[in-house]
């Protein structure tokens, strides 16, 4: 069964920058991966995505220009690289993975949707000074 384990969150002042990563574990099938976060009191956001190969990547309105999206499939790991940070980036971070199949759109494009069905544990992001 795929694990997927989030590190990197922390305390940042606004402007600041932070990296967080996302390690996949224990299956060897193939997945699009993608960054959601949650806010208090808000509904949960999809961030960013990123497919399988060739690689195409997906961004929310709020963080195009400022987040992006890589991965190392030799590592099995996806990194959300994080900068010009706002208080309003504040949140946990959760990764999340969906099966894809060889050959078709899903393992070529990624889309922010709900249809992520594996989760991680989440990372606390904070954007304060």
């Amino acid at each position: 069964q795929l694990q997927l384990v989030e590190s990197g969150g922390g305390l940042v002042q606004p402007a600041g920058s932070l990296r967080l990563s996302c390690t996949a574990s224990g299956s060897e099938d193939y997945y699009a991966i993608a960054w959601f976060r949650q806010a208090p009191g808000k509904e949960r956001e999809a961030v960013s995505c990123i497919s399988m190969t060739p690689i195409s990547t997906n961004y929310a309105d709020s963080v195009k220009g400022r987040f992006a999206i890589s991965r190392d499939n030799t590592k099995n790991t996806v990194n959300l690289q994080m900068n010009s940070l706002k208080p309003e980036d504040t949140g946990v971070y959760y990764c999340a993975a969906v099966r894809v199949l060889v050959g078709t759109l899903r393992y070529r494009l990624c889309v922010l949707s709900e249809e992520y069905n594996h989760w991680g544990q989440g990372t606390q992001v904070t954007v304060s000074s």
